[in-house]
Order: structure tokens, then sequence, then C-alpha cells
């Protein structure tokens, strides 16, 4: 996921909920269950799901 975005010139925040107690919680009241959890405005895609993302943030 790092990668991705990365390459693509994507700027994001990673927040590491098996060290960080505060984003456990933020995690915790997304609902999901799966990691990575990535939110991109208002929508949520769980896992890594190349052609979502890429459709969310307009990228080939």
């Amino acid at each position: 996921m790092r990668e991705f975005l990365s390459h693509h010139g994507i700027p994001f925040t990673e927040n590491l909920v098996d060290q960080d107690s505060q984003a456990l919680e933020a995690f915790k009241k997304t609902g999901s269950r799966g990691t990575p959890t990535i939110l991109v405005g208002d929508e949520m895609v769980i896992g890594f799901d190349r052609g979502r993302l890429e459709q969310l943030l307009g990228i080939k």
C-alpha cells in the first residue's frame, strides 16, 4: 500500500493500530474488521483493492 501510494505521489497518513491506541479507537469506530482500511474522502476501502483505489484517486 505504501509503495502504491508513494509511486503515484498520493499523500497519506499511516495509522498503526497495533502501536497507537488512538489509531485503534479510530479504527474501531469505522466498523471495519480488516486492514488495511483506506479512507478516500467519505469512501472506505478494506484491503488493497487496486482497481477501486485507482478509481477513487483518479489514477491509472
